[in-house]
């Protein structure tokens, strides 16, 4: 199937110059005396490479066939992230963090997450929007301190510093969006 430039899409996975990518962002730009252009950040699904790339009207691409699976991450050794799937813990792979990005500062042991495959070939991961996460550090809320709009750095459970509002505590659990990296909520409070 093919796609016109209209088509591409936050998450609309297409070939271009032969592998397949997916699309991060894209904005619509008409200039004065110019041919409309789209402009896309995007992500190649194989080597992890994030390119910036203005697209005319009259492009058209293919669409990617990507399939969908499920997989479980076992563990990390340097730059390289161990997987299974997720019913045979015998058929182990591996991906690198070239390849991962910034999905891996939310890889915890055990955790089953999406995986896109390629020719039936899995060539990256997905992870869930939002997780949750222990908070292994966080300085004490001091009263009087929202000078910076009541927020606070704290670490989670995978290293990954996250700006919370002041109230949460070591111990919390809260949720972050994977895709921004961003607080959403307070989950549990530690006890």
């Amino acid at each position: 199937m093919s796609l016109s430039v209209n088509e591409l899409k936050p998450k609309t996975f297409f070939i271009f110059e032969g592998q397949p990518w997916v699309i991060l962002e894209a904005h619509h730009l008409k200039m004065q005396q110019r041919r409309p252009v789209v402009q896309t950040r995007m992500k190649n699904l194989i080597n992890g490479k994030i390119v910036e790339r203005n697209f005319a009207q009259s492009d058209i691409f293919e669409e990617a066939d990507i399939k969908r699976g499920e997989v479980k991450f076992l563990y990390n050794h340097r730059d390289e992230y161990w997987f299974c799937h997720k019913d045979d813990p015998s058929k182990r792979f591996l991906l690198d963090e070239e390849i991962l990005g910034d999905t891996t500062k939310f890889l915890k042991n055990n955790l089953i997450v999406g995986a896109i495959l390629f020719n039936d070939q899995i060539i990256n991961i997905e992870l869930p929007v939002k997780m949750d996460f222990k908070v292994v550090e966080a300085p004490p809320a001091i009263r009087g301190d929202t000078a910076q709009g009541g927020v606070k750095q704290v670490v989670i459970e995978t290293g990954v510093t996250v700006n919370t509002p002041l109230f949460v505590e070591e111990g919390d659990t809260i949720r972050v969006n994977t895709e921004t990296g961003q607080y959403v909520e307070r989950v549990e409070k530690s006890k």
